[in-house]
């Protein structure tokens, strides 16, 4: 498994078989370790499927771009959440809400719900459990009232109880770390990761600000969770391929 970083919320996993490209809606060409445009190209040429999925419609998760991808890549699939507007017919499409499970070709999936827009994926691969959370977060505002406070709560533990209760393994955790919520920017990771000890956790929703990934790596340290630092777009995070 190779696992690269694009930006904010957009990583791509490449398997034996297949790329798997999560959250794409722009990428950026400073700093990079590889050039995103060359390798989508390489992508298009590969025998390898390709997986696109995309958890909600808001524009810094979604980019209708990728829809016209399929003309240049037979074996591509899109997993979209249902709140993301198709005006035309695309092949190979799959429309998902939380509480849907399917498989396409050598991929199971499984959809969680999100506190904000849209879905979570569970994606089953190559004996490997990955879990990218979209916009799933504990997001606590600091201007939050104390009943907007409480439901936010109770809605994401409800969430990660379900996970929870799905009973895999995670291998791989995709989730927000996100420092607009000030000294509340832990709250989802840390509960995330006590509950469902994930073995590798990879910061996101950070947008530049990429300090924030070695500061949340710190707060956490005492957990047997591996936390990945990013330091700039484009970085191929690991590879064990």
């Amino acid at each position: 498994m190779k696992i690269r970083y694009i930006y904010h919320s957009c990583f791509l996993i490449e398997n034996t078989n297949s790329f798997l490209l999560f959250d794409y809606f722009k990428h950026k060409s400073d700093k990079a370790d590889f050039d995103f445009l060359k390798l989508l190209n390489d992508i298009f040429a590969s025998p390898k499927a390709l997986y696109i999925f995309s958890s909600h419609s808001h524009q810094d998760h979604f980019n209708y771009d990728v829809l016209s991808w399929v003309n240049k890549k037979p074996n591509i699939y899109y997993i979209l959440s249902s709140d993301i507007k198709i005006y035309n017919r695309v092949e190979n499409s799959y429309v998902i809400r939380p509480g849907d499970e399917l498989a396409i070709n050598e991929i199971k999936l499984n959809i969680f719900d999100s506190t904000d827009e849209g879905v979570s994926f569970m994606v089953s691969v190559d004996g490997l459990n990955l879990f990218h959370a979209g916009d799933l977060n504990w997001w606590k505002w600091a201007d939050d009232t104390p009943e907007e406070e409480k439901a936010m709560e109770n809605a994401f533990k409800k969430i990660v109880a379900d996970i929870s209760n799905h009973d895999k393994k995670i291998d791989v955790a995709f989730f927000p770390v996100d420092k607009r919520l000030e000294s509340n920017y832990l709250c989802g990771g840390q509960y995330f990761i006590d509950k469902l000890k994930p073995k590798l956790f990879i910061p996101m929703h950070f947008w530049d600000d990429y300090e924030t990934t070695s500061s949340f790596k710190k707060a956490v340290a005492a957990h047997s969770t591996n936390i990945i630092e990013i330091k700039h777009p484009n970085e191929t995070l690991y590879a064990n391929m």
